[in-house]
């Protein structure tokens, strides 16, 4: 099985929509997809579905498949942050690699973690460091076309070396003049040949 590790070059950026947009597009093709969060933080209040919901819905697994139960922390902080505000144990990054458990006919799993390149997914790891300890096949960069992205995503290309991820621009608007020239800009200045729509980089991944 391939696996694959999705990180943003912040929060907010759409990492879920994009991974379950290819665990979508995998799925159409007959591979098997499947997708695990190895925790999560959100507010309880928000009529909105968690994380594990979306990807559960995409990949046709229950909720708390794709993440324990257990670490479902309901207040929106960084996980280590609201396990501590909810008085629970906050794990260890091992810890939370451990409960990664993956169907035997799977193709490809996508690991989904949290906020940026540099937020913490543990008491002991942020997610550069859980990416290189996960060691996984692929990471995909999940980016905003907007303003600012050039600034972030260089940012997270430094933070990641030597690990060359895949960098998709979230919400790209080939009308958008900004978004073409943050997209050219990238690829021309930087080398980093910057996705623009999910079936570009389920085709990078090499899974059939």
């Amino acid at each position: 099985m391939i696996t694959c590790a999705v990180v943003g070059t912040h929060t907010e950026v759409g990492k879920t929509w994009v991974t379950a947009e290819l665990l979508r597009s995998l799925t159409t093709t007959g591979v098997r997809a499947v997708a695990r969060k190895p925790i999560q933080s959100f507010d309880p209040d928000d009529p909105h579905p968690t994380d594990a919901d979306v990807l559960a819905a995409a990949s046709g697994d229950d909720p708390e498949t794709v993440c324990p139960p257990h670490r479902w922390l309901r207040t929106p902080m960084a996980p280590p942050m609201a396990a501590d505000a909810l008085g629970l144990p906050s794990p260890s990054w091992s810890e939370l690699a451990a409960e990664l458990a993956w169907p035997e006919d799977a193709d490809i799993g996508f690991v989904e973690l949290v906020g940026g390149v540099r937020s913490p997914v543990a008491e002991d790891a942020d997610c550069v460091h859980a990416i290189s300890i996960l060691a996984p096949e692929h990471v995909v960069l999940v980016a905003d076309a907007e303003l600012g992205t050039i600034d972030r995503v260089r940012l997270a290309h430094e933070a990641l070396a030597p690990i060359v991820p895949i960098t998709m621009l979230n919400r790209f608007d080939a009308t958008n003049d900004l978004h073409r020239r943050n997209a050219e800009w990238l690829r021309a200045r930087d080398g980093i040949d910057a996705s623009v729509d999910s079936e570009s980089v389920t085709a990078r991944l090499g899974v059939s």
